[in-house]
């Protein structure tokens, strides 16, 4: 068990590294020897768990993935708000949801080790079906076409956030940017019940963190 616990730690050391390296230099200028020596690992420990650069950056996407939170909600609608709004929250933030960001936009790279929108777009369109079954999107709302347009909403948002603000502002922004497209798709009933506050991504984040720390404790 400590073994395991061991190389989950190196694992997400590297990572964290990977990310930071990532989001300072881009994928192209990104080296191993840095990202070894801000990691503090051997390049033994580094390969045993990525086997190339590529296989890194790849690392980086999926974290930032599974890394966010938001909490099951009684509106669909709401979670998917949540994951939208920490997500804003995080990028700023966490250097693992940054490099993400930074990754999935390099045009070159994507071709060599993808990126999160896909992801991401799955993950909106299942909100948005789950949503839409149980009547909180008008009839006419298509989700998975819904998930595209706000991905590229969002990206576009985030993208005007960094040249003004260095994404200081982007939650404020994304808050914006649902407060357009929700009137367009969800139904008054739910509309009227949805929380887009600029300050949603801190609050859902901080209520993820204590529910981990609920649950380590019974653990």
């Amino acid at each position: 068990m400590a073994r395991q616990e061991r190389a989950v730690r190196t694992r997400r050391a590297v990572i964290q590294a990977a990310a930071q390296v990532f989001a300072e230099r881009g994928y192209a200028a990104a080296t191993i020897a840095e990202i070894l020596d801000r990691a503090g690992v051997t390049k033994g420990a580094l390969y045993f768990h990525f086997d190339s650069k590529e296989a890194l950056a790849r690392g980086v996407i999926e974290a930032q993935i599974s890394d966010s939170r938001w909490m099951p909600r009684e509106l669909k609608l709401q979670e998917w708000v949540d994951v939208g709004m920490a997500l804003a929250y995080q990028i700023p933030r966490d250097v693992v949801f940054l490099a993400g960001i930074r990754l999935s936009a390099d045009l070159q790279g994507r071709r060599m080790f993808g990126s999160a929108w896909p992801a991401w777009i799955e993950l909106s369109t299942r909100l948005l079906a789950e949503a839409k079954e149980r009547g909180e999107v008008l009839p006419h709302v298509v989700p998975t076409e819904t998930a595209e347009c706000f991905l590229g909403a969002w990206v576009g948002t985030q993208m005007i956030s960094e040249a003004a603000t260095n994404w200081s502002d982007l939650s404020d922004r994304v808050s914006v940017l649902f407060n357009h497209m929700l009137p367009a798709i969800a139904t008054p009933a739910a509309l009227i019940r949805l929380d887009t506050a600029p300050d949603r991504g801190a609050r859902v984040i901080e209520e993820a963190q204590r529910a981990d720390a609920l649950v380590a404790v019974d653990s």
